[in-house]
C-alpha cells in the first residue's frame, strides 16, 4: 500500500482515538519508505504515536528511510540505550555506520560501548574510519563466504549460517586461509554439485573488486559499467572487508547529484529548504556576493566605454543580448563537460576537446550572428552597428565555448569539484568578457567605418 492509498484524516482520527488495531492494519501493508512519508504527513506528536506502534526491526528500517531533518529530530528523542538497542541491533552495519556518524561526537562513543553484539560493534567502528564517499564507507560487512578448501557439504553448512546476518544474499564469496579474495561461487553450480566436491573445482576467479580506498564515483562507474547489484570491498593486501550493494550506491549517486546542482546553481554547501533561515543564507550569499562583485566589474566595464555610448547610443541595445548569450553558451559548454567527467565518458586530450568545442561555437555563432545581422540590418540605422553586434556576438560565442570548456577541465585537473564551472562563476565572467569584447570591436568597427 502506498501512501497515495493512505487517507491522512482517518489516520490522523485514528491517532485522536487511540485505535491502534486500525493503524497496525494499515502500517502491516505498508513498505518502510511509504511509512517514512506518512511520518513527514502528520505532526510530530503523531508522527511518534505511529513510530511507537512498529516493530524494532522495521522502525529501524523506517528510521533510515526519513529525511535527514526529520531523522534528526526522531534521534534526539530517543535515550543512548534505546538507540544502540533499538536501532543499531537492527541495521546492518552500513547503514548503523551512517546513523551513528549523524549523532553528536560526545555520543557516539556511549552508543557503541552499550551495543550488546561486540562484533557487530567493531565492524560499525571499522566503517566509521573509512570516509563516506569512499568503497569503505559505502560497503557494508555483512556478506557469506566460504574457504576455497571446503566441500560443499560444509558450505552449505556454513551458508546457512552466515545467511542469518544477511538480508539479501546477491553472491557467495569464496576465499583462502587467510581472507584473501579468490573468486566467486555461482548457486546454480552449488545446486548441481555432489556434496564431496571441492569448492576449488566450482568456483569462478574472475570476480570485480574494489579496494577501501577507491572513491564512490568509481564505484559507480564499475557497476554501471559491469551491470552489477553487488560489489566486494579488499584491503591494500586483497583480503575481503565487505560488500557494497545497489541501493547504497544509488543513494551516493543521488546524494552527489543533488550537491552538484546545488553548486551549478551557486550554494556553496549542502542545505535543504527545510533547514533554518540563517544555514540557507550562510550557503547562498558566497555565490551572490561573487555575483555581486561580478556585476560591479561589469558596470566598470560599460562605464570606461561610456564616451563610445554616448557617440552611438543604439551600442547600449544589444548589451543585454551580448551578456545573456556568453553566459548561456558558457554554460551549456561547462554543463557537457561535467558531465562526462562524471560519468568517465571523456576521450581525447584537452587540446582535442577545445578544438572540438571551438568547431562547435564556429557553426553555433555563425548562424546566430546571421540571424542577428539580418535582424539589425532591418530595425537599425547604421550599417556599422550590425557588423558590429553579428562580429561581436560570434567572437562572444567562440570564446564562450572554449572558456566554458576550459574552465571544468582545469579544476578537475586541479581536484576541485567541477560543478563549480557551470553555475554564477562561469556566468558572471562571461558576462563580463562578452561586455568586453562587444565594446572592444565596436570601437574598432567604428573606428574604420
Amino acid at each position: 500500500m502506498e501512501l497515495k492509498d493512505i487517507n491522512i484524516d482517518a489516520i490522523q482520527e485514528a491517532i485522536e482515538n487511540q485505535n491502534t488495531d486500525y493503524l497496525k492494519s494499515i502500517l502491516i501493508e505498508m513498505y518502510p519508505a511509504d511509512i517514512a512519508e506518512l511520518l513527514d504527513e502528520v505532526n510530530k506528536d503523531e508522527a511518534r504515536f505511529i513510530y511507537g506502534l512498529l516493530d524494532k526491526e522495521e522502525a529501524a528500517a523506517v528510521l533510515m528511510e526519513l529525511e535527514d531533518d526529520v531523522r534528526e529530530r526522531f534521534i534526539n528523542s530517543f535515550s543512548t540505550t534505546e538507540i544502540a538497542h533499538d536501532l543499531i541491533d537492527n541495521l546492518d552495519s552500513d547503514d548503523a555506520a551512517d546513523l551513528i556518524n549523524e549523532l553528536p561526537g560526545n555520543i557516539r562513543s556511549d552508543v557503541l560501548s552499550q551495543i550488546t553484539d561486540r562484533q557487530q560493534a567493531q565492524d560499525i567502528a571499522d566503517l566509521l574510519f573509512y570516509p563516506s564517499d569512499t568503497a569503505g564507507g559505502l560497503m557494508a560487512k555483512e556478506l557469506v563466504k566460504v574457504n576455497i578448501s571446503w566441500q560443499v557439504v560444509t558450505c552449505i553448512r556454513e551458508m546457512r549460517s552466515q545467511a542469518f546476518e544477511v538480508e539479501h544474499v546477491y553472491a557467495v564469496y569464496v576465499v583462502d586461509d587467510q581472507n584473501v579474495l579468490k573468486g566467486i561461487l555461482s548457486l546454480t553450480s552449488l545446486l548441481i554439485a555432489s556434496p564431496r566436491d571441492k569448492i576449488a573445482d566450482l568456483y569462478e576467479e574472475d570476480v570485480i573488486s574494489v579496494k577501501a580506498h577507491q572513491q564512490g564515483e568509481e564505484v559507480a562507474q564499475i557497476m554501471n559499467k559491469y551491470d552489477l547489484v553487488v560489489l566486494p570491498v579488499v584491503d591494500e593486501l586483497g583480503r575481503l572487508i565487505g560488500r557494497i550493494t545497489i541501493d547504497d550506491v544509488v543513494d551516493f549517486i543521488k546524494d552527489e547529484a543533488d550537491k552538484d546542482y546545488q553548486l551549478m546553481s551557486g550554494i556553496s554547501h549542502d542545505i535543504e529548504s527545510s533547514d533554518k533561515i540563517w544555514v540557507i543564507t550562510h550557503g547562498r550569499l558566497f555565490w551572490l556576493i561573487v555575483a555581486l562583485f561580478g556585476g560591479i566589474v561589469g558596470s566598470r566595464v560599460i562605464s570606461n566605454y561610456e564616451d563610445q555610448i554616448s557617440i552611438n547610443p543604439e551600442m547600449a541595445f544589444f548589451m543585454p543580448l551580448i551578456a545573456a548569450m556568453a553566459g548561456n553558451v558558457g554554460v551549456q559548454s561547462s554543463a557537457l563537460i561535467v558531465q562526462a567527467l562524471a560519468n568517465n565518458s571523456l576521450s581525447g586530450s584537452i587540446i582535442n576537446r577545445l578544438l572540438k568545442e571551438l568547431t562547435i561555437g564556429m557553426i553555433n555563432g555563425l548562424v546566430c550572428s546571421i540571424l542577428l545581422l539580418i535582424y539589425s540590418l532591418v530595425f537599425t540605422p547604421t550599417l556599422a552597428l550590425s557588423i558590429t553586434v553579428s562580429v561581436s556576438l560570434l567572437t562572444v560565442i567562440l570564446f564562450a565555448s572554449v572558456f566554458g570548456s576550459f574552465v571544468p577541465l582545469a579544476l578537475h585537473r586541479f581536484k576541485i569539484d567541477p560543478a563549480l564551472a557551470t553555475g554564477p562563476f562561469i556566468t558572471t565572467a562571461n558576462d563580463i568578457i562578452g561586455l568586453f569584447i562587444y565594446f572592444m570591436i565596436g570601437r574598432m568597427m567604428y573606428g574604420l567605418f
